[in-house]
């Protein structure tokens, strides 16, 4: 399918390899995450101010969605499980730490914001047509 938008021609038929694309990079960060969670959680729960039962929790929540996303098993669901990490860390980073949007040393709530835009897109799509299952 093709539209005119603007005087431009563009094309859709790059949209399912451009939200596969977009799973496997989000899921990347996430994954490296929760990796970091598992792998030092005493260090982890220290920085992030949890315990480490939670931080080893959030630890495979990450992965679980990361590899839900990458692999394309229920993406919805882990989508919509990473936009709620994600809203915990914009709370702990703006009521708890009152970190500013762009923060200092770029710790910010701005990245989790865009990963929380991100994972709307993969569930408002339902992550593109290639997905193993729904």
């Amino acid at each position: 399918m093709e539209f005119a938008s603007s005087g431009l021609l563009l094309s859709t038929k790059w949209v399912d390899l451009s939200l596969l694309l977009l799973r496997v990079v989000v899921a990347a960060v996430y994954f490296a995450s929760g990796w970091s969670d598992i792998a030092d959680p005493e260090k982890r729960s220290k920085s992030i101010g949890m315990s480490k039962a939670f931080t080893i929790f959030l630890g495979l929540a990450e992965i679980s969605g990361a590899l839900g996303l990458a692999v394309g098993v229920l993406v919805q669901f882990a989508a919509a499980g990473l936009i709620l990490l994600m809203l915990g860390a914009v709370y702990k980073k703006v009521f708890e730490w009152k970190t500013g949007f762009w923060g200092t040393s770029s710790q910010g709530w701005h990245y989790d914001l865009l990963f929380i835009a991100m994972n709307l897109v993969i569930i408002t799509t339902d992550g593109g047509r290639y997905i193993l299952w729904k």
